[in-house]
């Protein structure tokens, strides 16, 4: 997938995956959204490029992080670090999106300082 470029029918097989998950149907999860029921239809079968706001919709109402979406639309790029660590903050329904937004960033200002650590030879990692 290259950056920039949307991945209509992989996110729409994401969304679906995503929304029967969360076991909403598909005008549960329009009206949530803020979408029509057959605008989220074509979305989802990949026939529609959804806008990055309308992304952000979606996730909200599937209370995913709107990075996360744009990730798998391809608008942004993976973040680097422990999938795991990346896919929890992002996924935790209990912070908002701004606080998934600034704990992402902190986690790769971490992951950038330890890459930049390991190539200057510094083994100093975890001291103050």
């Amino acid at each position: 997938m290259k950056h920039g470029r949307i991945d209509v029918i992989g996110l729409g097989d994401y969304i679906r995956e995503q929304r029967n998950a969360a076991q909403l149907s598909l005008r549960q999860l329009a009206a949530t959204a803020g979408v029509s029921n057959p605008y989220l239809s074509q979305v989802e079968r990949g026939l529609r490029k959804p806008s990055a706001e309308i992304l952000a919709q979606i996730a909200k109402a599937l209370r995913i992080s709107a990075e996360t979406m744009y990730v798998r639309a391809g608008i942004l790029q993976e973040r680097a670090g422990d999938e795991a660590v990346t896919s929890t903050i992002a996924g935790d329904a209990t912070l908002t999106e701004r606080q998934r937004s600034v704990l992402l960033e902190i986690y790769a200002a971490f992951q950038v300082e330890n890459d930049a650590s390991r190539m200057s030879g510094d083994n100093t990692k975890g001291t103050s």
